[in-house]
């Protein structure tokens, strides 16, 4: 299976539902919580460790270049959808 290179096929609901997957495999968190809104670190519990592998999870997944300095400045799951739907729109 080869990771998506693009996400204009996608809408955000299906954006969000594999972020929810992903931060169920790596931190555990329940799909329902995983909602726009609620921050990684305040709402979620997620520590630097954990949003470096959802970083590494969201490349292989998605195909989309998360650099690590822009992972850490992402403060929410919203922030993470605008964030491929924006490295996945061609300029």
């Amino acid at each position: 299976m080869t990771p998506d290179t693009a996400q204009p096929g996608r809408t955000d609901e299906e954006l969000l539902a594999e972020i929810a997957e992903i931060l169920y495999d790596v931190c555990g968190v329940p799909p329902a919580r995983s909602t726009p809104d609620k921050s990684f670190v305040e709402d979620l519990d997620v520590d630097s460790l954990s949003m470096y592998e959802i970083g590494m999870t969201t490349q292989d997944r998605f195909g989309v270049e998360v650099p690590d300095e822009d992972m850490y400045q992402l403060r929410t799951v919203g922030d993470l959808v605008a964030y491929l739907r924006k490295a996945g729109t061609p300029a």
